[in-house]
């Protein structure tokens, strides 16, 4: 498998990019890796480790596109950068999968753009993996389609239905709707049109409106939303187990010395929900739609993370998920 990796992007790049392809070349056999950044910086970070050099490959980009960037007119402009470089080597089918940490509107832009959509796809969405309570479960959209029309949140719980089937080996995976209230005629004119869409589309296990408290508990397995009610979900969700594991960080500096050692017998179970919550652990999210794979690193992203978003990918791959997407959507056209 050929990954394309843009090598400038995220907040710790190209440190962190570059160390996590050196991890991942150790665990995985099968993988090729292509750079694409400035030469001379890439080369310098490669220089610190010992690799296999026939699997990776820079490719130099002697830009970089900033979150502060207007996507699609920084896409035009800067044709040259490392983002762009990464896209075109799936484009031409020289790679066949992408990850990036940098401006995630200019992924995603790009990405569609570019890359394309799969036919039959109205719009492409972002679907992270979310730790819950009782297992993993994935919203979609989370941020790719601020404004939505009913129709495509049916497409979107068709897509994590695929996903989700083919990765985590589930056969009729469970799916709901945010919404404020579970009752069928609750939310605005979106959430109460989609609903009915999705009640009544036979290929899907629709379990109805969820309500946001009830997200964590992982019960539902895909929650789908329009990308404005989804990123905030995630950010608040994001935002509140890193609170919560803050708070008992700090109470376990202030505990005394009784409670310290009580605290020590607790560790293996603390640190277990710390590695659930952990983002690295998943790595990235796909965008699902695109016809290509295409996955989006948190821009936070450490070496850790990178690796494990090359897992991801691999996944993704193996599991042959992006051609059942093309059969779904070709039957329905």
């Amino acid at each position: 498998m050929k990954i394309a990796i843009d090598g400038m992007g995220g907040d710790n790049a190209p440190a962190a990019v570059v160390d996590g392809a050196i991890q991942a070349l150790s665990e995985y056999d099968d993988v090729e890796l292509f750079i694409a950044g400035p030469k001379e910086i890439i080369d310098l970070e490669l220089g610190k480790y010992t690799y296999p050099k026939d699997r990776i490959t820079v490719v130099d980009a002697k830009e970089v596109i900033s979150p502060s960037e207007h996507p699609v007119m920084a896409l035009r402009k800067k044709k040259d950068s490392s983002i762009v470089k990464a896209l075109n080597l799936v484009k031409e089918g020289t790679c066949d999968a992408i990850i990036s940490g940098g401006s995630t509107g200019a992924f995603l832009a790009g990405c569609t753009l570019i890359i394309g959509r799969v036919k039959g796809v109205e719009r492409p969405a972002l679907a992270p993996i979310m730790p819950g309570r009782r297992g993993n479960f994935m919203i979609v959209d989370v941020g790719a389609n601020v404004d939505c029309k009913p129709a495509f949140l049916v497409q979107f719980a068709k897509l994590g239905k695929i996903y989700y089937q083919k990765v985590f080996n589930v056969e009729s995976p469970s799916i709901g709707l945010i919404n404020i209230g579970e009752e069928e005629e609750k939310g605005n004119e979106l959430t109460k049109a989609a609903f009915k869409l999705l009640k009544a589309e036979v290929s899907i296990n629709f379990k109805g409106n969820i309500e946001p408290r009830d997200i964590p508990t992982g019960d539902t397995n895909i929650l789908v939303s329009d990308g404005f009610v989804g990123n905030t979900a995630l950010k608040m969700y994001e935002g509140s187990a890193s609170s919560i594991l803050g708070i008992i960080k700090d109470e376990i500096l202030k505990s005394s010395v009784i409670s310290k050692l009580g605290i020590l017998l607790l560790k293996p179970v603390l640190k277990s929900i710390m590695k659930k919550f952990d983002y690295k652990e998943v790595g990235g999210a796909p965008f699902l739609g695109v016809d290509g794979i295409c996955i989006k690193a948190h821009g936070s992203s450490d070496a850790k993370a990178f690796k494990n978003s090359i897992k991801q990918t691999k996944l993704f791959y193996e599991n042959n998920v992006l051609e059942d997407i093309r059969n779904e959507f070709s039957i329905e056209n």
